[in-house]
């Protein structure tokens, strides 16, 4: 059973940290495993939790918010003739199924968790109130961002990047299946060269598919860092935010 706020103490910030509250978004592919398809699978889910915990240790204060494609995508149930606001409606429960699991998990780890939605449903988690998330974060939970932004048309890649300025994050952190931005598909191409620094202007010029226009606009409109990595290397999370290079930063020019 999750604490009382009150009895929260948060971890103090350890000094080697570069970003000190972040906003990570994950892909709802991200807890199939390597192996992508659907559902969610277990052991995949502990080792994301299992890293988010170390994290947390460390006094970085997180916020996520978790696709739904693993479960169901708003896009593909229009493409097959659904109304596409009933079907990324559906897309937002999807990430509520998801936020839901990642709760569980990281609280199994020790971490204080709280989930906010979009839509309400005050059974299972709070609605989303910014004042109330600052709240939280600052006594010490990771809190989960589900149901997108609680409204259709919009990508949870868009919800992160508004929850990302909402919460004042230092940064928007993409964690993928590749290592960075690339020039080009890098499973396709074998001379696919990897970039370590992009401006916002240039992923939009080249219309790069790893994160939605709308995101990096509202990104760009507001100087909000964007770092993409790969999930799967264990210790990644951290290492970024103690300033390593790893994979992309997505910054002006």
């Amino acid at each position: 059973m999750a604490r009382p706020i009150d009895t929260i103490v948060p971890p103090a910030p350890h000094h080697t940290l570069s970003y000190r509250r972040i906003l990570l978004k994950l892909s709802g592919e991200a807890l199939c495993g390597a192996d992508g398809g659907f559902g969610i699978r277990p052991e995949t889910l502990q080792l994301v939790a299992s890293e988010l915990s170390d994290v947390h240790r460390m006094g970085v204060q997180i916020g996520i918010v978790v696709g739904g494609g693993n479960i169901f995508r708003g896009l593909k149930g229009a493409s097959a003739g659904m109304d596409r606001s009933q079907s990324d409606y559906m897309g937002m429960l999807a990430t509520v199924i998801n936020s839901l699991a990642l709760q569980d998990a990281l609280e199994k780890h020790g971490v204080p968790t709280r989930v906010m939605t979009a839509l309400e449903i005050r059974q299972v988690a709070e609605p989303y109130i910014r004042r109330r998330a600052l709240r939280h974060l600052e006594k010490g939970y990771v809190v989960i961002f589900g149901a997108g932004t609680g409204n259709p048309y919009f990508s949870t890649d868009t919800a992160a990047a508004l929850r990302a300025m909402e919460i004042n994050a230092q940064a928007l952190f993409k964690a993928t299946k590749v290592d960075g931005i690339y020039d080009r598909d890098p499973a396709k191409f074998a001379d696919a060269q990897m970039f370590t620094k992009l401006s916002y202007d240039r992923f939009l010029a080249d219309r790069i598919g790893v994160m939605d226009s709308t995101a990096v606009t509202l990104c760009r409109e507001n100087k909000m860092p964007i770092r993409v990595f790969k999930l799967s290397d264990r210790g990644n999370i951290l290492r970024v935010c103690q300033g390593e290079a790893l994979g992309t930063v997505v910054v002006e020019s």
